[in-house]
Parts: C-alpha cells; structure tokens; sequence
C-alpha cells in the first residue's frame, strides 16, 4: 500500500478513487485476517460511504487533506459512536458508545476512512495482545509470534498493510513497543498533547493515544490530525499545534550540532546482543550523519518498572470500578442479590490480567499502604522526571532500544507475568515523565524479526524526535521492508 502523501496524489489527480482505495484495504483485511485476527470490528459499510463522500468532493472540486480517503485503523479503546467499542473485554462485549472520542471525531472530518477497530490487550494491560478476550493477534513476520501489546492489533494492521495508518493508545510503551516487534514507526506524544476524551481509561495520569505508520512521515501526518487543546480533556495542552511535517529534513544541516544521547542503563544484561548490535549501528549512523554523540546517565531509569507497576495498577483499580454490572456493559445472571451482582459480575467479565492489576493497585491505596507504596512511587517518578531534565541540559534526543528482544512466541511469557513486565523496561520511563517517544525499524535479528530504535524527546519537542527519526529513516533501507504473508 502507498504512503498518505502517494494516495493523497493519486486522487487529487483522479487517477484512483477514495472507492477503490477503501475496497483494495477491506479485500487485503478478507484476505489476512484469518491468519492475524489484527480486527475485532471490520467497518466496511461505514468504510465505503466515507470514502464516497471524499470522491464526491473531488468530483464537486472541493479540495481535500492530506487524509481525506486515507485507510485508517483504530484501537478498540476509543470510543466510536454507533460501532462497537469492546476494550477487549468481555465486560464491554455488547457496548456501542452514544459519543464519538475527540481523536476519532478528528479524523472523520479530516475525511479519514475507518476500516475498523483493532485487537488490543484487555483494557489496554499487556504486552503481547495475548490478553485480549476475543483472541491473540499474530504478528506479520512471523505467525507464531507476538505482535506486542498493548496496540498489538494496530501494529499488526499497518505491517501487513491492511490500512495505511492507525492509532493506538500508549499507558507504558503500548504504542512504541508493538511498533518495534512489528518493524512499523509508532509514536506517542508529549502527555496532553492529544485529548484523551472518548479513550476508555486504564491509567489517567499516564495514557496517551498516538499514530502507527510506515514512514516516520505518515506518523507526523496522523499525528498533525489528531494533536490540538480539547476542553473536553481537563489534562488538554493549551498549545499551538506546528506543522509536524516541516520539520522533517536532515539533522546535519542546522547551524550547531544536532545533539543524541545514548542512555547508558539501557545496555547491559537482559538486553538481546542482536539488539544491541543494531542499536549500536543506528548510533553510527548518526555520527554519519553528522550528529554529536554523548553518553548519558539516567540513575532512576532502572526504578521505572517497579514504580509503574504501583501508579497503573493504582489509577486502573479507580478507573475500572465502574463497571459493576448496573450503568452498562456485562451483567452476570447468577446473582441472588446486589453484592453478589457486583462481585460475580467483575469476576466472570474481567480476565486474569486485568484482575491482576485491580489487586495490586487497590492493595497500593488501602488504608496503611498508600504512604508506603503509592505516595513513595509518585516521589520517584519526580526523581526520573530529573533525571530526563538534566540529561535534556545536555543534548537534542535521546536514544536506546525500544524493546530487550524482538517477538517471543504466543504463549511463552503467559504463565511468567513479571518477565513480560520487564519488556517495557525501557518504554515505561518515558511515560512517568510525560515526555514523547518514538520507536521506527532498525535493523533484523537472525531469524528475520524487527527490531526497534527508541528516540526520546524533551517536552513538546516532537519536532526533534520526528527529524532525528527522518533522518536515520531516509539514511537506511529497513523501513522498505515488509513481512510476506
């Protein structure tokens, strides 16, 4: 399938029609979803009346955008009014929202064209797409593997070409981390920069939605759509939206060095050495391009993952006491009164991870643990907040691998959920501090699997992230090559 930019072309020129570019995307979906599962709602009706109301405005002269006609996926996690929208979760199996979420009302009037609602990890809590209640996804390279998670289904649409872009929802590295086993560009923005009306909620002080393309120049486009202040969002950013897509050009050619720093704590035991190996790689080829490389220390890197795991579980236990199986959603019918409703309800409609969570995280906040383990990790969350700050005194961006491995195989990590924990390793600090990352195709390990490049940018300073991730794109070959289904 061709970029936004070659798609946006071909109709303004009338040599396709939004039409043809729809059913081409819904035939490939028929054709591949039997193998991957990337879809857990095909919205084809839905797909084609949008993609007629584009041609009609070009047959009428009006002009179009960038992503009028353009074949989008959308994470089952953000509400569409009228279609379902499930979570993944047998609890919301039969939920069709009354409002549209604000990146998705975004994207229909940018003429956007929805193909459907992507697979994801239950309430987003996973790393594999293994949690999902309707079904694991498989990832394009390989069948028997993992896409990642939590966004493992819009990873996994955009890799074998099912649509041309999509979005997920990032809460710890659920963007960058499927993009990196799935060898596509994803990214997730400075928090607040994109309005998280109409996401379902796991997380609220640390989800995010962003943008999955298979250019670094189809993500600045999507991301460019769906960025803006929301007073509908009370964490909305009141800030002016650039155009992301100026700022990709070579880091080499500014008046001063452009500025990468390695982070030195994300090397070392755990990591694959073929990861290492590419991501060292990545690092020359920035010197190539003329950038000033430094090591950099960031002391509290290592606490990410256990202060993670004390904050989300925390906020995801307030977050899903909604559903008790009285407002909306499942109810269980074996129940003889209101407490037994509510327990059995919670019990039959959450899955384990899920469950898991909500343990821990109500566990974090009783009565005589909340100083001790909720109000302890938010201190030092502060403490790698610093840590970014001072490295960002220092240079432009920073490097490191997105992910220890590349894909592990369906059902590897299922009965281990601490080493699947670890995987996001190097995405969850990024989360903590608010800051954007992005991950994008750098290299393959022996048995032909991704592997991703993490770039870290300080606070709105996606136009950073985007240049350096242009420039290595445009220097190598990686992101021209696709799985072979």
């Amino acid at each position: 399938m061709a970029s936004i930019r070659e798609l946006h072309h071909q109709l303004v020129n009338k040599e396709r029609s939004a039409v043809e570019i729809a059913q081409e995307a819904l035939d490939r979906i028929q054709a591949v979803e039997p193998k991957l599962h990337s879809f857990l709602c095909i919205t084809s009706e839905r797909a084609l009346a949008q993609a007629k109301q584009v041609d009609d405005k070009i047959a009428a002269g009006e002009e179009i955008g960038l992503l009028a006609g353009i074949p989008i996926g959308i994470k089952d996690n953000l509400c569409t009014q009228g279609i379902p929208t499930t979570c993944a979760s047998k609890i919301l199996e039969n939920f069709v929202p009354p409002y549209e979420s604000t990146v998705t009302q975004r994207l229909n009037e940018a003429g956007a064209v929805m193909v459907g609602k992507t697979n994801l990890d239950e309430f987003a809590m996973g790393g594999s797409t293994e949690n999902s209640a309707f079904g694991l996804t498989a990832n394009p390279w390989d069948l028997e593997r993992v896409p990642g998670g939590s966004s493992g289904g819009s990873a996994a649409a955009v890799a074998a070409e099912e649509c041309t872009v999509a979005l997920g929802s990032d809460t710890g590295g659920s963007i960058r981390q499927p993009a990196a086993l799935c060898g596509v560009v994803g990214m997730k923005p400075t928090y607040g920069l994109v309005s998280r009306y109409g996401l379902v909620a796991f997380a609220s002080s640390l989800d995010q939605i962003g943008p999955f393309g298979r250019s670094v120049e189809d993500a600045a486009i999507l991301l460019e759509a769906i960025a803006g202040h929301d007073p509908k969002d009370s964490t909305s950013l009141k800030v002016e939206i650039p155009k992301y897509t100026d700022y990709l050009k070579p880091i080499g050619k500014g008046k001063r060095k452009f500025r990468i720093g390695i982070i030195k704590e994300t090397f070392g035991e755990g990591l694959d050495p073929t990861v290492e190996k590419a991501v060292m790689a990545a690092v020359d080829q920035f010197k190539d391009l003329g950038a000033e490389i430094q090591e950099i220390s960031c002391p509290q890197f290592r606490y990410g993952v256990p202060t993670y795991y004390i904050i989300a579980p925390s906020e995801a236990s307030a977050n899903l006491a909604r559903y008790d199986g009285v407002k909306y959603g499942f109810r269980t019918e074996k129940s003889d009164n209101l407490m037994a409703m509510y327990t059995r309800t919670r019990a039959e409609g959450f899955g384990p991870e899920v469950k898991r969570r909500i343990m821990i995280g109500t566990y974090a906040l009783s009565a005589g643990y909340y100083d001790a383990y909720y109000l302890k990790a938010q201190k030092v969350r502060t403490l790698i907040k610093q840590d970014f700050e001072q490295a960002f005194g220092k240079v432009d961006v920073l490097v490191c691998p997105t992910s220890p491995t590349t894909a592990f195989k369906a059902g590897d990590k299922t009965n281990d959920p601490l080493s699947m924990y670890l995987l996001d390793l190097m995405t969850i600090p990024v989360n903590l501090a608010g800051l954007p990352g992005l991950s994008l195709p750098c290299g393959f390990d022996e048995q032909g699997l991704p592997i991703g490049l993490q770039i870290i940018g300080n606070v709105l300073r996606e136009d950073l992230v985007l240049q350096a991730a242009y420039s290595y794109e445009q220097a190598t070959e990686w992101h021209k090559q696709h799985p072979k289904l």
